[in-house]
């Protein structure tokens, strides 16, 4: 984790801080590295006046988006520089919610407190999925979902381990994809559906979508995300997008 943060801290110094004033003020959600919009994929539904958690919430420019629609966001993040982007933008945009500074392993919130927890990208690859998906399902209220994004596993096995673009060749066993370190530094954990669905399940959440993106037409990929050619994402989804849910408790007869 500590090498996560201390990546999260270069890149907030080198790309997104300066990114992240035209990220809060995007009119829609757009979904990874190819910008999907929310509005084909449909999966946040009406946000009016629930609590929702952003796991990995970045520069924060998804809570803003939730606060425009009436949602009660809170965004947590791993990465101070990331936290003060966030707050940084709060002030310019006079939108204000609570940030906090934690790992989606250990979320030092109450149980049962949100309605919605949401990642997009902010958790799924960057921590134990056991641990944080035991954490999200803790902290969802009975009936509330959690909707998050990740790589797909196909562009795990794909992409060189020196970096660089995916290409048409698998390049790592399936066990491998698993845990990541990569050279410029970062750990990546990408299981593969069989263990999203094991380790979903496992933290007591019901499966109800899982979402396989691909490019719209003319999309371009998001700096620093250069993983797969736009050309490479239209023949295999290079990142999908789950949605599960806590069930209620069934009435006793």
């Amino acid at each position: 984790m500590i090498d996560n943060i201390d990546l999260w801290s270069h890149l907030n110094r080198e790309l997104t801080d300066r990114g992240a004033t035209a990220m809060w003020a995007a009119d829609e959600v757009t979904w990874g590295l190819f910008a999907v919009p929310e509005r084909e994929l449909g999966v946040l539904g009406d946000v009016s006046g629930i609590d929702v958690l952003d796991l990995g919430c970045g520069t924060g420019w998804l809570c803003a988006w939730l606060a425009r629609r009436g949602a009660v966001p809170v965004g947590l993040d791993v990465s101070r520089p990331q936290l003060e982007t966030a707050r940084r933008c709060g002030r310019e945009f006079g939108i204000d919610f609570p940030l906090v500074e934690a790992s989606a392993e250990e979320i030092p919130l109450a149980s049962s407190a949100f309605d919605l927890v949401v990642s997009e990208y902010g958790a799924a690859p960057w921590c134990e999925p056991d641990r944080w998906l035991g954490e999200a399902a803790r902290v969802l209220r009975p009936g509330g979902r959690l909707v998050f994004l990740t790589n797909s596993v196909l562009a795990a096995l794909c992409v060189p381990s020196e970096g660089g673009f995916a290409g048409d060749r698998l390049l790592r066993g399936m066990r491998d994809i698993r845990r990541i370190t990569w050279p410029g530094g970062g750990t990546e954990h990408h299981p593969g559906h069989g263990e999203w669905i094991r380790a979903i399940r496992g933290a007591g959440l019901e499966i109800e979508a899982l979402h396989e993106l691909y490019p719209p037409a003319g999309a371009t990929v998001r700096e620093p995300y250069e993983i797969v050619t736009p050309e490479w994402a239209a023949r295999w989804p290079a990142e999908d997008v789950w949605v599960a849910r806590r069930p209620r408790a069934r009435p006793r007869l």
